[in-house]
């Protein structure tokens, strides 16, 4: 409610709802408090904030939304004040609420995955709808996550027989030669982030079963070559790194009943200089593709620290000001 349009006051149910949108030792409130020049108080079961019009709308919105999730039993954390602080600058906060409601998948723990931007929520309706979708976007904003959450569910519910993961072995300046082991025991460290997300939706212990029944394939890029592939869930990590032909290739091993996300950044391209990369030039090519899905991440779908976020701004403007000059 508007009091002479210059202050609004949000009603709280009890202290505790008060502390768990304040944050420990108010943190949440101070982080609050630096985007705004608004004079934002609790007193007693209320909160009242002092400001010009146009934020104090912008902030309603953002205390009834947090107060919502809060009451939804929903933890909040540093990284979701950023994220609705930012929605709730564009009047969006309240589509916080749809994020949080429906749970993708749950851990092999039991905790709810749930997508957290809403770039992971149109990445996550587009994988359901297309055959063949490209996740680009910086590090940190679930793209191979997601993927794998998704392929796990898939084949727990009988869409597809097998999940296919792969990524091409390009050596981000270290050299393969020199690792010690087996071509497996190679090519496993540039697989690990894969494994990471297997381990964590379905257990280690399930994964190796998984693996040994072929359940679950985990191979570098080369060994897709010559094969077609049917009735699975195929996903290509780190696609900036595949070549044009590589690409053909890979995204031309679609068969019958299968589906292909295919992630990658565009601006962590490891290719020798001169190479240019597969994934580049998908985008373009397959661009007006209408069966193909194409989701671009930006900086605030980052969901690792916050720090992660501001790095990958602080990169982007640099790369902006050298193209300037």
């Amino acid at each position: 409610m508007i009091d002479n349009a210059r202050i609004v006051k949000v009603s709280l149910k009890n202290t505790a709802e008060g502390l768990a949108l304040f944050g420990p030792q108010d943190k949440f409130l101070h982080l609050i408090e630096e985007q705004t020049s608004a004079k934002i108080r609790s007193r007693e079961e209320e909160i009242v904030i002092q400001g010009e019009p146009g934020e104090l709308d912008s902030l309603q919105q953002l205390f009834e939304v947090l107060l919502e999730l809060v009451r939804n039993n929903y933890i909040l954390n540093e990284r979701d004040i950023h994220y609705a602080i930012e929605l709730a600058k564009q009047m969006k906060a309240d589509q916080l609420l749809d994020l949080f409601r429906g749970d993708i998948a749950t851990t092999h723990k039991g905790k709810p995955i749930r997508v957290k931007t809403i770039g992971q929520k149109q990445y996550v309706s587009t994988i359901k709808q297309k055959d063949i979708v490209f996740g680009i976007g910086p590090a940190g904003t679930g793209k191979t996550y997601i993927a794998v959450v998704l392929a796990v569910s898939a084949l727990k519910e009988g869409k597809v027989k097998r999940i296919v993961l792969t990524r091409p072995a390009v050596e981000a300046g270290e050299s393969l030669g020199f690792l010690p082991g087996d071509l497996q025991e190679k090519v496993d460290p540039y697989l690990r982030p894969l494994y990471d997300a297997l381990n964590d939706v379905l257990g280690p212990e399930q994964v190796v079963k998984s693996l040994e029944r072929g359940l679950i394939e985990i191979a570098p890029l080369a060994y897709m070559r010559g094969r077609t592939l049917d009735d699975s869930f195929i996903i290509l990590d780190e696609a900036q790194n595949t070549t044009p032909e590589q690409m053909k290739m890979f995204l031309t091993r679609l068969g019958f009943g299968s589906k292909m996300v295919i992630t990658g950044d565009v601006t962590q391209i490891d290719l020798p200089r001169g190479k240019s990369s597969g994934l580049v030039e998908a985008q373009r090519i397959l661009k007006n593709v209408e069966e193909i899905g194409m989701i671009e991440f930006a900086e605030a779908d980052v969901v690792r620290h916050s720090l992660v976020q501001k790095i990958i701004v602080a990169y982007n403007e640099d790369k902006e000001k050298q193209l300037d000059r």
